[in-house]
């Protein structure tokens, strides 16, 4: 693994899936505080402040358009890539958060809500393409390598979590003066990663396959690989280009009727769906609410909920540094199992906390295990799989259905689940638990390891 590679992947990870993971975890704290300045500006242009249910529904849209955001920037992505290339997508997205960061730090100044969440669905377009960053170094990686740099997205998703937990404490900027800024700090790491990436080369396989730059694409290889012998990865790279020359690249419509590509779509269909319908982002949407509701005191809330980001941190760096000892599959299984068992934990908690106070640390206990078992292995290995499961010739279309499911769901959790929780109490946390435990049955019986397998290899087990 040499430094470029490391460097490279780390940027990447840093300006996206970081960004990512704040961006689902900043809008939990300053929950009130955003409401009131809704209340109050509607207040003051209509004479009248909004009612629980109006509150409730524009809330549930701010903190969903994230996902509507991140669900047209996947469909752009395979676009600006190839138009582009790697560095100048992720620099084109760069200046997107730029542009969010300013919507939402001066949106209270000018007394703006719509400015608020215009911000929020410019984040959520930029970081719609984090369901390909994984590709930008897995097609140069070794394939011993493959799953430790696949699952480095997941490990900054978790410190992205951890850093909107720990800027949302109280004592930083959790007072309801600073939360534009708190919503605004995602300006950081995208200038950071704006000014550093120029720093690298661009992705080989685009410089030789789309630009035919055998030169550029030499030079970039021996700075990636660290080795002054990169012929045999060039020759498969002419090869790749010369079977892409033969071969049209699948469509979304193509890929759905290829049956002999079926339990692969089907797969990531499953994989990608269930990593959102599993209540992850529900949790971490809605932490306050859901701790408040388990009997936490208001004032231990900020410090638990930083508590759980630490333990999530933990539990990424676990999977990602026994992902090619263990491999894929028992880390998905686990961790959705995990899940399941914690959801069904939450409800039971919830319905006996009345009658013995002890069970809101059971319930704790459980929204810990759901965000822990879903660092594990949930958070990185779909986008590993997706990138894993299928020849080149069918990967961009499923990346655009991978993601596509990934955020529609990211949406109607974030959307729903305030009414759904309103309307079901504490036993909305077993439709999760549904969710968990199926897909983990499915995985367990239908996807194959992937660990040290090219990507041919992998197609002909599914074959």
């Amino acid at each position: 693994l040499t430094f470029s590679l490391l460097s490279v992947t780390l940027l990447v990870s840093f300006g996206s899936s970081m960004l990512y993971g704040y961006n689902l975890a900043v809008v939990n704290s300053p929950a009130v505080h955003i409401k009131a300045f809704y209340n109050a500006t509607w207040s003051q242009r209509y004479g009248h402040e909004l009612g629980p249910g109006p509150l409730t529904l524009l809330y549930s849209l701010t903190v969903s358009i994230f996902a509507l955001g991140g669900l047209v920037g996947s469909l752009l992505v395979g676009v600006l890539v190839e138009r582009y290339g790697r560095n100048g997508a992720l620099s084109r997205s760069a200046l997107l958060v730029l542009l969010a960061g300013g919507f939402m730090g001066f949106s209270r100044e000018l007394g703006s809500p719509e400015m608020v969440i215009i911000g929020r669905s410019i984040t959520g377009l930029h970081s719609g393409r984090l369901c390909t960053a994984p590709s930008s170094w897995l097609k140069i990686s070794p394939k011993n390598l493959r799953g430790f740099l696949g699952l480095m997205p997941s490990i900054f998703i978790c410190l992205g979590v951890f850093a909107a937990q720990v800027l949302s404490l109280p004592e930083l900027l959790g007072k309801d003066r600073f939360w534009p800024v708190l919503l605004s700090v995602v300006v950081v790491p995208a200038s950071l990663q704006l000014l550093l990436l120029h720093c690298f080369p661009e992705s080989p396989r685009y410089l030789l396959i789309e630009r035919n730059d055998v030169c550029g694409a030499t030079r970039a290889l021996h700075r990636f690989l660290g080795t002054p012998d990169v012929q045999d990865v060039i020759e498969e790279m002419k090869a790749e280009q010369q079977s892409l020359s033969s071969m049209e690249m699948v469509s979304v419509w193509q890929l759905l009727r290829d049956r002999s590509v079926f339990w692969q779509t089907l797969s990531v269909v499953v994989v990608n769906a269930g990593m959102q319908l599993s209540g992850i982002d529900a949790i971490w949407f809605y932490t306050n609410i859901i701790f408040e509701n388990a009997g936490i005191p208001v004032s231990h809330i900020p410090y638990t909920t930083v508590g759980t980001g630490a333990i999530e941190v933990f539990a990424g760096l676990i999977g990602c540094f026994t992902i090619e000892k263990v491999g894929r599959r028992p880390l998905i299984i686990i961790g959705f199992c995990a899940m399941g068992i914690c959801s069904a934990g939450i409800t039971i908690s919830l319905l006996l906390q009345a009658a013995l106070p002890w069970m809101r640390y059971i319930g704790v206990a459980c929204v810990v295990g759901i965000i822990a078992g879903f660092c594990m292995g949930p958070a990185g290995v779909p986008f590993l799989m997706t990138a894993e499961l299928f020849t080149q010739s069918h990967r961009p279309a499923a990346y655009i259905v991978g993601g596509s499911l990934n955020w529609l769901c990211n949406f109607t959790i974030g959307f729903i689940f305030p009414f759904l929780q309103m309307s079901t109490g504490a036993f909305c946390y077993l439709v999760f638990c549904g969710v968990c435990l199926l897909v983990a049955l499915y995985v367990y019986i239908i996807i194959p390891e992937t660990k040290n397998k090219t990507f041919m290899e992998i197609s002909h087990i599914f074959s």
